[in-house]
């Protein structure tokens, strides 16, 4: 095979679930393909190359316009494109597609996302037509949900439109892609029911099992809790802000000796600010984030906005430390509530005290751990669902023969 895989971001280093889920999708492929990986570079960044990611065939980077300027604003209201399509709408990146399907024939496009769709017109004339998206959550649910947590007028009111805008969008993608990878069941479904006739596969987001593992590693009994994320994406600073605002002084109070580490790159004001809270530590940007897994009581994911699936969530159990997270935090994923993970409402401080509380117990917390491990060992692997990304798309081209 030869893919032309196009991305919205530079994979490396991979610090958030999207560049997660975008590298290791990126390395499996380019065991079984020739892949050209076309992205935008992150800014103030050098572009990637073949020193940084040796597996594919050749590394393109164009580097990231700028985004949510006024004039994308105003068109983003007016036009036909929402403002989340245009903030990646680059000359440079059409000229870098143009000479890309000019040299080589691809077998396969690869979209990560519909941010990247105003490219498929070019790219598709020399595969045939067969664009696949990797859809990283259902970009209009996202923004319907995050529309329904913020209290400006003005932010509600855009949200919905570009909410509706991207739904539009999304119909039309259904219609015309090739194929589509989604993260879960869930998603399947909810896009089959938008389209039935769609080609829709799941390749779930996974975890580096063993990398992430503490193995026979004892600990003395922890007292942090830590919550990690990209710190200026909007559902995880939504979520520290309020963890910390409305439960966190009731978890302080009946466990005083109890520490939160919000650990994750790019900290906003509002998060740096909680680092002046009694108890709360904000990081910023971490080398690694396994050392504070392996020493916290918990890992907490107090979502109520967003969409996709959370490898947070993922990570935490492959190293063997207990999850506390909302519904929607763990939406999309095959847990089983008090088996493999603890569920709280974002708002009950009276849940999440009792859960804290249930920790305490080594064996409860040895058998909720073991579960968990027990399913991303079996479920959640990269290796293993590397295998069946590469596995889907030769057969949907042998499907095309």
């Amino acid at each position: 095979m030869r893919i032309l895989f196009l991305s919205p971001r530079q994979c490396w280093p991979p610090r958030s679930g999207a560049k997660l889920r975008e590298f290791h999708f990126l390395k499996a492929l380019a065991q079984e393909a020739q892949v050209t990986y076309l992205h935008f570079t992150d800014p103030g960044s050098q572009p990637l190359t073949l020193e940084e990611l040796p597996f594919c065939n050749e590394v393109v980077g164009i580097p990231k316009p700028g985004a949510y300027g006024l004039a994308k604003l105003i068109r983003g209201v007016v036009g036909r494109w929402p403002v989340s399509v245009l903030n990646y709408t680059s000359a440079p990146m059409s000229a870098a597609v143009d000479r890309a399907v000019s040299g080589s024939v691809f077998d396969l496009i690869h979209l990560d996302s519909i941010h990247m769709m105003r490219y498929r017109a070019t790219s598709a004339k020399k595969a045939g037509g067969r664009i696949v998206y990797n859809w990283h959550n259902i970009e209009s649910e996202a923004m319907r949900r995050y529309g329904a947590t913020v209290t400006s007028r003005p932010r509600r009111w855009y949200a919905r439109l570009t909410a509706s805008k991207l739904a539009g969008l999304e119909r039309e993608t259904l219609k015309t892609g090739f194929g589509h990878v989604v993260c879960s069941e869930r998603e399947k479904e909810e896009l089959n029911r938008i389209a039935p006739s769609a080609r829709v596969a799941v390749v779930e987001n996974g975890v580096d099992v063993e990398s992430f593992s503490r193995g026979s590693e004892v600990l003395l009994p922890a007292q942090k809790v830590i919550f990690v994320g990209l710190m200026d994406y909007y559902p995880n600073i939504e979520a520290a802000t309020s963890f910390t605002n409305r439960i966190w002084p009731a978890l302080r109070e009946r466990f005083p000796g109890l520490t939160l580490w919000i650990v994750g790159a790019n900290p906003v004001p509002a998060v740096v600010e909680l680092g002046n809270l009694d108890g709360v530590t904000v990081t910023g940007t971490v080398a690694d984030v396994r050392p504070y897994y392996r020493d916290a009581a918990a890992a907490i994911v107090p979502l109520r906005t967003g969409g996709g699936t959370r490898l947070k969530i993922l990570e935490a159990m492959a190293a063997g430390v207990p999850v506390i997270s909302s519904p929607l935090g763990c939406e999309g994923l095959a847990v089983t509530p008090s088996e493999d993970i603890l569920l709280a409402d974002p708002d009950d401080a009276s849940a999440w005290v009792r859960h804290m509380a249930r920790l305490s117990s080594a064996a409860e917390r040895t058998k909720l751990t073991g579960a968990a491990l027990q399913l991303v060992r079996s479920r959640y692997d990269w290796q293993i669902l590397g295998r069946r990304l590469c596995n889907t798309y030769k057969d949907w081209l042998k499907s095309d023969v």
